[in-house]
């Protein structure tokens, strides 16, 4: 028996391989749609512009995100401004400009070191959150206008950071339909030229070294010692004086100066002779870095040391005084203690791109601060007692007068000071810190401030008076006539409180009602000169030979030191001193008048420690009159 097949059954088995056939195409087609990976066949042209402007859309938020990444130190969002104080000036960010740049470490309001450099993650994830936020925006209006139907699901982006690439990817599902014809998208790929990650490496890098070497901050110490009165001798008999304002502003335009000076091993500049090498750091680069630094920006700067108040440093002269007339000279040594903070912003940047970050510059009692300020930082923030305000207190603020006084208020507790804030109608309620022999610290304009004893462990309550302060024009005659030369006047109140000006430069002094000890120093041109000396000194040194040195032989060797001549050119030639109390009336004139006698012109040494006998016994008056 044969088996045969006829030819309408074997058209029949065709048309059933055609069906499975057309079948596993259609699914691969809606595979391959649902993917995204193509549409219902090619994107019609006429649908093309839309998903054409969702790509650019894209493009214009990722290029955003870029630029402000690189402005503000890897930070797309800027974060929370957390401001600072009067004590620290650092905020949490550097106004640059008029935009927020988050520091990468500065000195928070409470004066510990706070550091917030952002990862490359951090910063991929913040450009993406931004894409993200920014294509809800993205509206196909004028599209809709036209009659095209669009819907554009909710978007997951996904950024990637290279070298000299930013890879954006979009996956949102973005359909579009016109008449008869639509088409579909779920993903939207980008690629933006950028060095925003070699530029970020780059200033890691430098961010490390800033760290480890504190680079910035051994340049600042040169400039300090280079710019301002750190420690010395001058030869002179009378004091050496400086304004303390001038002081100041005279480092920071220093700093401002040699700061922008500062370069990194590379073929960006040309030095323009050997000293310059000086500011060169030792490390290779291969793009365009600039350091600077503002005297506009937030900066601290305390001085401290005998002779320091907030007009004048001075420095009194030794070899002067009765019964040193053996020394045979005049000096004037000097030593000032500086606590500097200031911001510094690092640039890398080229034609296109930018990457900046700022951070603190630290200088503690004339040193800088140690390297690796990045380590330990969480081990001192548990010690920070400004974190722990658990004691709640009530603070009245009055006059003399007992007239509410409003004033700014902080807590210091052992080297912690913690801003609690300003009273309202003379009455401040809050939290402060528990601490055993704490002190308020009160300062309101037109007042002095004021520092108050108080144990926030046990007590909850305090009333505070604070003193009117007044400036006054201080005038000096000697003998009856014009002040001629210079002259210093201190003012000490009995409660330890002193105020010094220099007459004629530093004219004004701010007092408070109380009683004070006046002295008042004048010194005029001298022709005295001091001879040159010869003095023998004798020291005992170990014997020369080996049995000597073993059995601890010694020898007295003996050699001359010699001083040379020494002009003075200035020396005391008036003054005198008294203790008066002074009234606020008499202050409320605002202009003093202060009367010496005059004393002989020194030509001798002799005669300039006669003058300091007779100082003592001389007396200082005042007058007061309306300014």
């Amino acid at each position: 028996m044969k088996l045969g097949i006829t030819t309408r059954s074997r058209k029949g088995q065709v048309a059933v391989f055609v069906i499975v056939a057309l079948l596993v195409v259609a699914g691969i087609v809606v595979y391959f749609v649902v993917r995204g990976e193509v549409s219902l066949g090619d994107i019609p042209a006429n649908l093309v512009p839309v998903f054409d402007y969702y790509q650019s859309c894209v493009e214009s938020e990722a290029k955003v995100a870029i630029q402000l990444a690189g402005a503000q130190g890897g930070r797309v969002d800027a974060g929370i401004y957390i401001p600072g104080s009067e004590y620290a000036p650092f905020s949490s960010q550097l106004n640059f400009l008029g935009s927020p740049v988050p520091y990468w470490y500065y000195i928070a309001g409470n004066g510990l070191i706070k550091e917030n450099k952002p990862s490359k993650s951090e910063m991929e994830q913040e450009i993406a959150e931004y894409i993200q936020e920014g294509l809800e925006f993205c509206r196909f209006g004028s599209f809709l206008e036209q009659g095209y139907d669009v819907k554009i699901g909710s978007p997951l982006v996904n950024v990637v950071v290279e070298d000299g690439l930013v890879k954006v990817d979009v996956a949102a599902e973005v359909s579009v339909v016109r008449g008869e014809e639509s088409a579909r998208k779920t993903e939207h790929k980008i690629e933006i030229d950028s060095k925003l990650g070699k530029f970020y490496d780059l200033a890691s890098e430098i961010y490390d070294k800033q760290k480890e070497e504190a680079f910035l901050e051994n340049y600042a110490v040169d400039t300090l010692y280079l710019y301002a009165p750190v420690e010395g001798v001058e030869i002179q008999c009378g004091p050496k004086i400086w304004s303390t304002q001038k002081v100041m502003q005279d480092l920071k335009e220093a700093l401002a100066e040699n700061f922008a000076r500062i370069k990194f091993k590379g073929n960006y500049y040309e030095l323009q002779d050997e000293d310059n090498e000086y500011f060169v750091l030792d490390k290779n680069v291969d793009e365009v870095i600039n350091v600077m630094y503002s005297t506009d920006w937030p900066t601290k700067i305390e001085i401290s040391g005998e002779g320091v108040d907030d007009e004048v440093l001075m420095a009194e002269a030794v070899g002067t005084q009765a019964g040193l007339g053996a020394m045979g000279f005049c000096y004037v040594p000097y030593h000032f203690v500086y606590d500097v903070s200031f911001p510094t912003m690092i640039q890398i940047y080229d034609n296109e791109n930018l990457f900046q970050f700022p951070v603190a510059v630290i200088i503690d009692n004339n040193v800088q601060r140690k390297a690796n300020l990045g380590e330990g930082i969480d081990e001192e923030e548990e010690f920070d007692l400004c974190q722990f305000k658990e004691q709640e207190i009530e603070v009245n603020i009055f006059d003399i007068n007992l007239n509410r006084v409003d004033a700014n208020l902080s807590f210091e507790c052992f080297d912690k000071r913690c801003r609690l804030g300003e009273s309202a109608d003379g009455n401040f309620r809050g939290f402060a810190p528990q601490c055993v022999n704490g002190f308020l610290q009160l300062r309101a304009e037109g007042f002095a401030d004021k520092s108050q004893l108080m144990s926030t462990n046990r007590e909850s309550f305090a009333d505070v008076i604070l003193e009117r302060e007044y400036e006054l024009d201080v005038e000096l005659e000697i003998g009856g006539g014009e002040l001629e030369g210079s002259a210093v006047a201190s003012f000490t109140r009995d409660d330890g409180r002193t105020t010094s000006v220099a007459l004629p430069e530093f004219n004004k002094a701010k007092l408070i009602e109380g009683n004070y000890d006046i002295l008042v120093y004048v010194y005029g041109n001298s022709s005295l000169t001091l001879p040159a000396t010869t003095e023998y000194k004798c020291v005992e040194v170990p014997k020369q030979g080996l049995l000597s040195a073993f059995f601890g032989a010694t020898e007295e060797n003996c050699f001359e030191i010699t001083l040379p001549a020494t002009k003075v050119d200035f020396a005391l030639v008036g003054g005198g001193k008294t203790s008066t109390y002074i009234l606020e009336d008499e202050l409320k004139k605002g202009k003093m008048k202060i009367s010496v006698s005059e004393l002989p012109r020194p030509n001798s040494l002799d005669q300039l420690q006669q003058n300091f006998e007779l100082f003592e016994t001389r007396r200082v008056d005042l007058s007061f009159d309306e300014s």
